[in-house]
């Protein structure tokens, strides 16, 4: 498959789990590949599996708290590879506590990166879209934006927020031909929950009507579905895959 042959795709916190397979998804439908991670031991990950794979492209060292590194990467990746034109805002943290013992830093931090970085990174791509009337932003929400979870005010509060910006960037970017969409995940297999024991992880099964986690690969096929000719026409959706855990 190459129907992605002509696209650039940025795609932040791609060094492992969901972030690796959208890059994997994109970059075996023909897409050059831009991921970034927060060290240098991330990058090397990223550059190893897209060499691995005979994907185009190359990782960059991001901070997506840091604005102004935000827009020094995107005008960067501009002058020496091109434009992005798809964005996947996948980068995310978790500070976990109940609110009545959240620390200020805690709260701060999840907005930092889970919200505001996306705010930042879109705005410095959509000034390239505009200019080419051609762009696709994909932002990676979390089940927990729509249902809640105790522990975690502050991260759904930042993944609501990313669902509520990107129906409004839908409506402010549709007619220059630049659709903005959420993925909403449920409990993925990922590093984080291959930690858990088995009773952990059968409490967790027990709330999912099909009974088992969802891959990586099934978030990054939804990504390449939005991202190719397939999602011309669906902007400021919000698409849920979490095992009939919450039906929307």
């Amino acid at each position: 498959m190459s129907h992605l042959n002509r696209q650039l795709c940025l795609i932040t916190g791609a060094s492992r789990g969901i972030g690796r397979a959208i890059a994997l998804q994109l970059g075996n439908a023909g897409a050059t590949v831009i991921g970034t991670a927060t060290g240098e031991s991330g990058t090397a990950e990223i550059e190893k599996y897209l060499a691995d794979n005979k994907i185009r492209g190359q990782a960059v060292v991001l901070n997506v708290a840091d604005r102004i590194a935000i827009k020094q990467a995107v005008d960067n990746i501009c002058t020496d590879i091109g434009m992005p034109t798809i964005l996947v805002n996948n980068a995310g943290i978790t500070r976990d506590n109940l609110l009545v013992r959240m620390k200020d830093t805690e709260w701060d931090e999840i907005m930092a990166v889970n919200l505001t970085a996306i705010f930042h990174l879109s705005r410095a791509c959509i000034r390239h879209m505009s200019k080419a009337r051609f762009g696709r932003i994909i932002n990676i929400a979390s089940v927990v934006a729509a249902a809640g979870n105790a522990g975690q005010s502050n991260y759904a509060a930042a993944k609501a927020g990313m669902i509520g910006f990107s129906k409004a960037l839908a409506r402010e970017v549709a007619a220059r031909n630049i659709t903005v969409n959420t993925i909403a995940p449920g409990f993925i297999a990922t590093d984080m929950t291959a930690e858990l024991d088995d009773k952990q992880r059968a409490a967790l099964i027990s709330q999912i009507p099909l009974a088992r986690l969802g891959t990586p690969q099934e978030v990054a096929a939804a990504v390449e579905f939005l991202a190719g000719d397939s999602g011309n026409y669906i902007t400021g959706a919000t698409i849920h895959i979490n095992g009939g855990m919450y039906m929307a």
